[in-house]
């Protein structure tokens, strides 16, 4: 019995020294053991290189190359003549008879870019560049310098600002074409830019919500919004004009705008392609400038009573209503009077159906017509030529 005792009391006191020795607090020489337990499971180096994922590494790799763009703009400005009371019809009668004071002022705003090659060529929207005076750039490391427009296409919303620097670091182009639905999309770029007087650009992180996206333009707007990149990824005021880029590092698009009750983010954020920006590039390296494409018609809109005096049943397409001589709509066969109902198979149901069908044509493409003409149907190919210079 005392063997079985003495047994007993040493398995007591064995399990009360492991106790003080691993319990947390009472060994303040040793780790505590849930420390130990984790440094087993995953050690620190580990647990670093864990949270250094392909999002981490794609923003390191781009960050760098992301700018602020600060623009001086130039407006301007209508006044009505003062008066000391007011009502609409005085100041409409005095609008028309006495004209208002214009004057030019000077409106500073603020996007971001992405800079393409070392020798400072930046990518970015052409509305935050629009009607500027004067553009600064500011880089990562704080670096500044005047920007001058390279060239911008208000169609694709579009811009290259030329900067006079030497080995700065740059973004790799991607291939939109290649894009996932549901695949990684890092949004990069300078959100309330100097109010945060921080010259590092921000990240956002969300995925390719949808591709294709073509957007009704509206409020006198001058782009045309077609076969955009729909995504989460919070895109913020100061955004516009930064790239957007998927989990390899390339840039997969330039983030543009949002639709948003409030101004914030609201999860749907739209991106041009880069592609298209690529064509663009390419455009002004092989020509010194982008080509402006020439079909050579002026169309308008059907009516009802245009309509039926075609002896149409419905309003659907839009009617030629001028052919240049010598046009590439000339040379096709197109003549005044006829009703384009499509383009490329894409119905045409109005003016703004028939420029988002045209919409991203290059010069020597050939575009597929459908028309009627006497209520019959016919089909036209028209190549695509440069507008001649004026």
């Amino acid at each position: 019995m005392k063997i079985v005792i003495a047994i007993v009391i040493s398995a007591l006191v064995g399990l009360a020294i492991a106790l003080v020795t691993y319990l947390p607090g009472f060994n303040s020489g040793e780790k505590k053991a849930g420390e130990e337990l984790r440094q087993e499971a995953a050690p620190a180096d580990e647990i670093t290189s864990s949270r250094r994922t392909a999002i981490v590494l794609a923003a390191e790799e781009v960050g760098p190359a992301v700018v602020s763009v600060s623009v001086t703009q130039s407006r301007v400005v209508r006044a009505s003549p003062y008066m000391p009371f007011r009502d609409q019809f005085f100041d409409d009668f005095f609008r028309n008879f006495f004209g208002g004071r214009e004057y030019v002022e000077q409106v500073a705003s603020l996007g971001s870019g992405v800079i393409i090659s070392k020798d400072g060529l930046v990518v970015t929207n052409e509305h935050v560049v629009r009607d500027a005076s004067e553009i600064k750039v500011t880089l990562t490391d704080a670096r500044e310098f005047a920007g001058t427009v390279m060239a911008s296409e208000p169609e694709y919303d579009l811009a290259l600002v030329k900067l006079d620097a030497r080995d700065l670091p740059t973004a790799k182009l991607g291939d939109s074409d290649q894009m996932i639905i549901g695949e990684w999309a890092i949004a990069i770029g300078n959100p309330f830019g100097f109010l945060l007087e921080d010259t590092h650009p921000s990240v956002t992180v969300g995925v390719i919500s949808a591709l294709h996206r073509s957007i009704k333009t509206g409020g006198g707007t001058e782009g045309v919004y077609k076969d955009m990149i729909q995504t989460d990824a919070a895109i913020n005021p100061g955004n516009s004009g930064g790239p957007l880029v998927n989990s390899l590092g390339d840039v997969i698009g330039i983030n543009t705008f949002i639709i948003s009750g409030s101004g914030g983010s609201m999860g749907v954020g739209f991106a041009i392609p880069v592609n298209r920006v690529k064509h663009i590039v390419d455009e002004v390296a092989q020509y010194g400038h982008i080509r402006q494409i020439w079909i050579g018609f002026l169309l308008q809109e059907m009516t009802p009573l245009l309509a039926r005096s075609l002896g149409l049943e419905d309003t659907r397409g839009v009617i030629v209503t001028q052919v240049v001589k010598d046009s590439p709509a000339d040379a096709a066969g197109i003549k005044r009077g006829d009703v384009i109902i499509e383009v490329n198979n894409e119905p045409v149901r109005n003016i703004e159906s028939a420029q988002k069908a045209i919409f991203g044509a290059e010069v020597g493409d050939r575009l597929d017509f459908k028309v009627l003409r006497q209520g019959k149907e016919k089909k036209l190919a028209v190549t695509v030529e440069e507008l001649p210079a004026k």
